[in-house]
């Protein structure tokens, strides 16, 4: 069977722009990692341990099926069509991960894997959804989710994920260091909410979105570019140990990440 890459992303910069209920809004530049991806593929279950009626998940993961991004957005897929040849590929097919992207790292493993499994599921059942379709499915599993479906090098990303917009620029590269702390993503947005909060205006976040990426690594520093990283500080002291000047903090951690100095220092 055909195998499918989930890139993993990092935010160059992530600002708070306001509050909707109980979500944070955000202006955020995501961009893709060309060179850090899982690799997501249907198995059939006949040579594999799995039984005829069970969602059957493949990989190296810590949590539970139900717990696993991929079984939100097959439950967000069935929902959404009610289509019946989903349920019998699930019965008669596991889904691989060749798993790479680490977990708990604000790198979007798992919303990426989410998303690849939407879009596998749409061109293997020939279900005919646009992207923006599967991207308000992928909303209901995660806000990360929608970048990864419309495939963008880099985009700007806001509202709480469903807005996002292409930007037009080179794809970087870079190295990525990914502590092993595992984050939890609402716990450091709550002591943002706490202790942090202080939303930028809409000048401001108009005038983040125009400037490149390189253009964010030349001006701000990874305290500037990111509004979590001094709650994920705060939360996770042991953080400050991993970090290095020239870094800069992908979501809401664990990973650092920095331009590759002999691509562009050269």
């Amino acid at each position: 069977m055909k195998k499918y890459r989930a890139y993993a992303k990092v935010n160059v910069f992530l600002k708070i722009t306001g509050k909707r209920e109980e979500y944070h809004e955000i202006v955020s530049r995501f961009m893709r990692v060309d060179d850090l991806y899982d690799v997501l593929s249907f198995v059939s279950k006949k040579n594999v341990q799995a039984k005829a009626n069970e969602f059957k998940i493949l990989g190296d993961f810590d949590c539970t099926t139900t717990q696993n991004s991929i079984y939100k957005a097959y439950k967000a897929l069935k929902e959404a069509t009610k289509n019946q040849a989903l349920e019998e590929l699930m019965r008669t097919y596991a889904v691989s991960v060749e798993k790479h992207i680490p977990a708990y790292a604000g790198l979007g493993g798992g919303s990426s894997d989410a998303a690849t499994y939407l879009k596998m599921c749409n061109e293997v059942l020939h279900l005919g959804l646009s992207l923006n379709e599967l991207a308000q499915i992928g909303l209901r599993v995660g806000a990360d989710v929608p970048f990864f479906i419309y495939g963008y090098n880099s985009a700007n990303v806001s509202g709480i994920g469903e807005v996002v917009e292409a930007f037009d620029e080179e794809p970087l590269v870079f190295d990525i260091c990914t502590p092993a702390v595992k984050i939890s993503t609402p716990k450091v947005y709550q002591a943002y909410r706490r202790d942090f909060y202080a939303p930028i205006d809409g000048f401001q976040a108009e005038a983040l979105k125009k400037k490149s990426s390189l253009e964010i690594f030349n001006t701000m520093h990874a305290n500037e570019a990111n509004d979590l990283f001094a709650p994920a500080l705060q939360e996770y002291e042991e953080l400050a140990q991993y970090y290095q000047d020239g870094y800069y903090f992908s979501g809401s951690g664990s990973s650092f990440f920095k331009l590759k100095e002999e691509k562009y220092n050269g």
